[in-house]
């Protein structure tokens, strides 16, 4: 069953369930976006950052529910996210999912299987993939600007945020790199790798390195900790015609072209490979990435053509999560 837009340009009455750390900003967002309203918030542990204003706190989603809203974002803890979209998708609600999708790919699956049965709009918030400098990557490599693409890696690292308790660095982070990767490239994953390690006495584990290949042929590789006192993000496409670098940090994007002038230097001549080229930093427009993916979820919602993660993608996402983390644990490479 296709999914039932709402009529093109009418208010949407959002919902918002979960008011921690990235519940407060969406709050704020939805309440900028044109064309939505936030009507209802939903938090048993009440409005810590103070972001209810004039709303009442709802103690949970049946209230969020019977306050009569078209749409719902999502942003409570991971292992909430199961029961929190098959209480929305039963009740009707259009969702959008913070990630990932949910705790396992299990549970993923039937969360995207109730809202595809219901006929409703369901997404999941990757967003990186509103980040400026990753969409015009992946713009220029869609009209092959590099070439035949070969390599895609990700650094992702920083500090411990505190914000985080019931997953792992895999689940809260590498799965922001696993999404974006499949997407730029246009691939699902075929085969994934990875070691973890525990190095700050917490439940779930802090560090990640992972390799792997997409259906295309593309060879991946993931860094990913919390350990870090430097704080990273950065994708790096390679291929024929040189390497693009995307700070989403900053959200700018580097190419790095691949050289044509020919070195006299007989070692260097002698190298079979490439040579250090010209190198552009793109002048992007940088928007808030929120920001944007909200006003995506609000074009779904209108039946218009919109860049949203579909809940089919966030759980291949989890899968290859999942598939990464049995690596680590059983010392093989995985197939997906």
């Amino acid at each position: 069953m296709s999914a039932t837009a709402l009529p093109e340009g009418r208010t949407i009455r959002m919902g918002l369930i979960g008011l921690g750390s990235m519940g407060r900003h969406h709050a704020r967002v939805i309440r900028e976006v044109d064309g939505m309203e936030l009507v209802a918030i939903a938090d048993p542990q009440g409005d810590k950052h103070g972001v209810a204003r004039e709303l009442d706190v709802l103690a949970d989603v049946q209230a969020l529910i019977a306050a009569g809203i078209d749409a719902a974002m999502v942003a409570v803890p991971t292992y909430l996210h199961e029961e929190v979209a098959m209480a929305l998708a039963a009740g009707g609600v259009h969702t959008m999912v913070e990630k990932p999708i949910a705790a396992t790919a299990e549970s993923g699956q039937r969360v995207a299987d109730a809202f595809a049965g219901a006929g409703l709009v369901g997404a999941v918030g990757y967003v990186e993939r509103c980040n400026p400098a990753l969409l015009e990557m992946r713009r220029r490599i869609a009209v092959g600007e590099l070439g035949e693409v070969f390599q895609i890696t990700t650094s992702r690292q920083g500090p411990f945020p505190a914000r985080i308790a019931d997953v792992g660095v895999v689940k809260d982070l590498a799965t922001h790199d696993i999404d974006l990767t499949a997407w730029i490239a246009q691939s699902p994953y075929a085969t994934i790798s990875g070691q973890v390690a525990h190095r700050s006495g917490r439940e779930h584990e802090d560090m990640v390195v992972s390799a792997g290949r997409l259906a295309n042929g593309i060879i991946v590789a993931h860094t990913v900790n919390w350990l870090s006192p430097r704080k990273v993000r950065e994708t790096v496409a390679t291929g024929e015609n040189g390497s693009f670098v995307a700070n989403t940090l900053t959200g700018d994007l580097t190419f790095f072209e691949n050289g044509d002038v020919t070195s006299e230097w007989d070692r260097a001549s002698a190298f079979r490979g490439v040579s250090e080229g010209d190198s552009i930093r793109f002048a992007l427009s940088r928007r808030e990435p929120l920001r944007v993916e909200q006003e995506n979820f609000r074009d779904a919602l209108w039946g218009r053509e919109a860049n949203v993660v579909s809940m089919t993608d966030g759980v291949h996402t989890l899968r290859v999560v999942e598939a990464l983390l049995e690596s680590a644990r059983t010392g093989q490479t995985v197939a997906l």
